[in-house]
């Protein structure tokens, strides 16, 4: 098993820049392929970004494409989401989520998530 918390949310205007962390517990973390959703309120929760076990292969989502990139330190646990050029339409509360075998876009494939953190982009 493994818990993951996310931290690094917040309240930032248009075109600024925020770093999402996610930590895991576990000494098996790095067996995990590791995903970004995020949910806005009245709509379903989507994918943001994926990364491997590795940190070798990575995913994003057509509409964070060279503004959020993903990565991940398997020795400290973490996987961050680093996002710049922030939009308000990317305001929402923010998961982080694992599971074994591959990285999928989809959410209910992941086993593991944490609670989220909130990013709010004010125009």
């Amino acid at each position: 098993q493994v818990q993951l918390v996310e931290s690094g949310g917040g309240l930032v205007q248009a075109g600024g820049s925020l770093r999402l962390s996610c930590a895991a517990s576990g000494r098996t973390f790095s067996k995990y392929f590791v995903a970004w959703f995020r949910q806005a309120p009245g709509k379903e929760r989507e994918f943001v970004a994926s990364i491997d076990t590795g940190g070798d292969s990575t995913a994003y989502a057509d509409s964070v494409k060279g503004r959020f990139t993903i990565s991940r330190d398997n020795a400290k646990n973490t996987v961050n989401l680093q996002m710049n050029s922030l939009k308000p339409e990317d305001t929402a509360l923010y998961y982080c989520a694992a599971r074994y075998y591959a990285a999928t876009r989809t959410p209910n494939t992941y086993r593991y998530w944490g609670q989220g953190t909130q990013v709010t982009v004010s125009s």
